[in-house]
C-alpha cells in the first residue's frame, strides 16, 4: 500500500473511532501508557535485561544473543518473549468468548490486568532490584509482568484510540513529529485533538519511565515499585464502568496500527 493510502486509512479509522469512543477513553489511554513506562522500567533496570510491553527490544536481545554479540543474557528476553505470546493467545481466546456472551471484555481485561500485576507484585515482595544477573524469582516475575502486558495488547485493540496504542510511542511520535511544523504533513491534524492526543501519550510513557526509574534509584523493592501500576490499572477499569460500551462491528474495533 502506497504512503498516501496508509495515511487515508489512518484518517478514516480516526474518524471512525471518534465518533464511536467514550467520551474518556482517550484519557485513560494515556493513563495505560504511563502505567507501562513504570512497568517498562521495572522489567528492564529491576528484573532482566527484558522489555515486557515492548518485545521489539526482546526479539533484538535474542538476535543479539544468537550472534553471540554484546554480552548480553538471553534467558530473560526469552522468558519475557514466551510469556507475552501467551497472554496474547490466553486474552484472544477470552476476548472471543466474553464477547459472544456480551460481556465487556475491555473492563474484564483491564480487571484481569490489575490482578496479574497484583500477583507479580506479590511474587516480588522484598525483591531488591538487580540488573544483568536476575534470579529464578526475578525472572518469575517478568514472567508474569509480560503475561499481563500480552493480554494488555489484546485488551487495546478493542479500544482502537488512534495515536495511543499504550505499549509504544513510535507511530505516535512519527504521526506527531509528521504532523507537527517541521513535518507538515496535513493527514496527521497539527494542532488538532488527535494530533494532541499522540503528543501526550509520549509525554506519558516517558513520565512512567522516568517515575520508574527514579523509584528504582532510590533503592523501592520491586513489589512496592509494581503497587501503583496494579491501582491505576484498577481504577482505570472502574471509571470506564461508567462510561458506554465500545460499539464494535465484525471486526471486534480491532486496531489497523501496527
Amino acid at each position: 500500500m502506497s504512503l498516501s493510502g496508509v495515511m487515508d486509512e489512518d484518517r478514516r479509522a480516526a474518524r471512525t473511532a471518534g465518533a464511536l469512543l467514550p467520551p474518556h477513553m482517550p484519557a485513560l489511554m494515556v493513563a495505560l501508557t504511563a502505567v507501562t513506562g513504570v512497568i517498562e522500567a521495572v522489567s528492564l533496570l529491576a528484573l532482566g535485561p527484558a522489555f515486557t510491553a515492548m518485545q521489539t527490544g526482546n526479539v533484538l536481545f535474542l538476535a543479539f544473543g544468537a550472534a553471540q554479540a554484546g554480552n548480553l543474557p538471553t534467558l530473560p528476553a526469552g522468558i519475557s518473549l514466551a510469556a507475552f505470546v501467551l497472554g496474547v493467545v490466553c486474552g484472544s481466546h477470552l476476548e472471543a468468548v466474553s464477547e459472544a456472551r456480551g460481556r465487556r471484555w475491555f473492563i474484564m481485561g483491564l480487571l484481569v490486568e490489575a490482578g496479574l500485576l497484583l500477583a507479580a507484585a506479590a511474587a516480588a515482595w522484598g525483591l531488591a532490584p538487580q540488573y544483568g544477573a536476575p534470579t529464578p524469582r526475578h525472572l518469575a516475575v517478568t514472567a508474569v509482568l509480560a503475561l499481563a502486558m500480552g493480554l494488555r495488547n489484546t485488551t487495546i485493540m478493542r479500544a482502537n484510540v488512534p495515536g495511543v496504542p499504550t505499549t509504544l510511542v513510535t507511530r505516535s511520535m512519527t504521526a506527531f513529529l509528521g504532523g507537527s511544523a517541521m513535518g507538515r504533513v496535513a493527514v496527521y491534524g497539527y494542532r488538532t485533538a488527535g494530533w494532541r492526543l499522540r503528543g501526550l501519550s509520549i509525554l506519558a510513557m516517558f513520565a512512567g519511565g522516568f517515575a520508574g526509574a527514579l523509584l528504582i534509584r532510590a533503592g523501592c523493592p520491586v513489589g512496592w515499585l509494581l503497587l501503583p501500576p496494579a491501582a491505576a490499572v484498577l481504577v482505570v477499569g472502574l471509571v470506564y464502568r461508567g462510561q458506554p460500551p465500545l460499539h464494535t462491528g465484525p471486526a471486534g474495533g480491532r486496531d489497523r496500527s501496527p
